[in-house]
């Protein structure tokens, strides 16, 4: 019975994501929608020196010093407690900037808050985000709603963009080439579909896998 019981975990382990996450090369990221607000468990990291002074994607100069942290998903000026589940310190954060751009990680903090909680010499730590209120003192958000697009890449050189956008708009009616001018760089950012839902963006999510990228969902602000 403790066989089959092992077995039947590790199937699902291995089967569809929960409602409301999404696969990447076989990570799931598993936003949940709770009762008392949006919340997931993932990969910390931060942000220091090098992106000091450089614009967010929010318009706002990157402050190190500041209470602030990137998000991939959720609306810019989302304000949200960062729990360490290592060591149970918490922050609280203010969205302001995108990323992290790296797979397996929900959260880039800043150096101040990463120092709070005790991650600046690990580097990465296992957390819990939880949203505590949105935009403008509006009440935190309970699910998901987009626009969303897989990011697929950004380069520095817009040739290769551009290559890289004509070999998928025959597969994908909806690809743009974006730039992000961030201060002292311009990037280009390859985005696939428009999606109001992480659920409806799953639909491509293998497809672009199979093409050897690494989609990595991102709110369209």
């Amino acid at each position: 019975m403790l066989l089959a019981v092992l077995a039947l975990l590790s199937g699902c382990a291995a089967g569809p994501p929960p409602p409301g996450s999404y696969r990447v090369k076989g990570q799931t990221y598993a936003p949940l929608a709770r009762a008392d607000g949006y919340a997931e468990t993932g990969l910390a990291s931060w942000y220091g020196p090098g992106f000091h002074g450089r614009r967010t994607s929010s318009g706002e100069v990157y402050d190190m010093h500041a209470p602030t942290a990137a998000h991939k998903l959720l609306p810019l000026g989302t304000t949200v407690r960062v729990t360490h589940l290592g060591n149970g310190r918490q922050v609280t954060a203010r969205i302001n900037d995108r990323g992290p751009f790296v797979e397996g990680r929900i959260i880039d903090l800043s150096y101040a808050l990463a120092r709070e909680l005790g991650l600046v010499e690990q580097g990465v730590a296992r957390v819990r985000v939880e949203a505590l209120g949105g935009p403008n003192g509006t009440p935190a958000v309970r699910a998901l709603s987009g626009p969303f697009s897989w990011q697929v890449g950004s380069f520095g050189v817009a040739q290769n963009a551009h290559s890289l956008a004509h070999s998928l708009r025959a597969s994908y009616p909806q690809v743009t080439v974006e730039p992000y001018d961030r201060g002292d760089a311009v990037f280009q950012r390859v985005r696939v579909g428009i999606y109001d839902s992480p659920e409806r963006a799953g639909d491509d999510r293998e497809g672009l896998a199979r093409r050897g990228l690494s989609p990595i969902l991102v709110r369209r602000d």
